[in-house]
């Protein structure tokens, strides 16, 4: 079998009174992304990953964020696109795992539904899903709750 692996990392700035989605998920806080689409640095990071293990460039490539079509859009729909671009290419999901580091809010309740939501958005079993939350103990742009950094990882291969 082809085997792949990808890496992904994305960033986005934090603002009072936008709303905070990630993995695909909206999530109670008081602040959210400054961001083109939706913000959900979570999935733009998973993207990446998935696109860079099939060497098929970045989810800025596929996505600009001068382009209209992709203001406000749901991640979740990207990251769609994302899989059945795979698909195409013949490559399935192994697996995704992500990293999402923020200070506040605690997003162990959220874990769960934002790993079926992307689940279901790639087509894969949510099994193959993994995120992982931490802060960086006030360090940082995230400790100083100034913004949300995620890194990601994918495993794809050849059908």
């Amino acid at each position: 079998m082809d085997f792949r692996i990808g890496h992904g990392y994305d960033v986005h700035a934090l603002a009072e009174g936008l709303p905070l989605v990630l993995g695909g998920v909206r999530i109670p806080h008081t602040a959210g992304f400054v961001a083109h689409s939706d913000g959900d640095v979570a999935i733009h990071a998973v993207c990446d990953a998935l696109l860079g293990a099939a060497a098929l460039g970045d989810i800025g490539l596929h996505f600009p964020d001068t382009s209209d079509d992709f203001a406000g859009i749901d991640s979740r729909i990207l990251l769609q696109r994302v899989a059945a671009l795979l698909r195409k290419q013949g490559y399935a999901v192994g697996n995704v795992d992500c990293t999402i580091r923020m200070q506040q809010p605690k997003l162990r309740p959220y874990v769960d539904a934002m790993r079926a939501a992307m689940a279901d958005a790639m087509g894969v079993e949510v099994d193959r899903v993994s995120v992982k939350a931490t802060t960086t103990e006030r360090l940082g742009f995230e400790g100083r709750e100034e913004g949300v950094s995620v890194s990601a990882v994918a495993l794809i291969y050849k059908k």
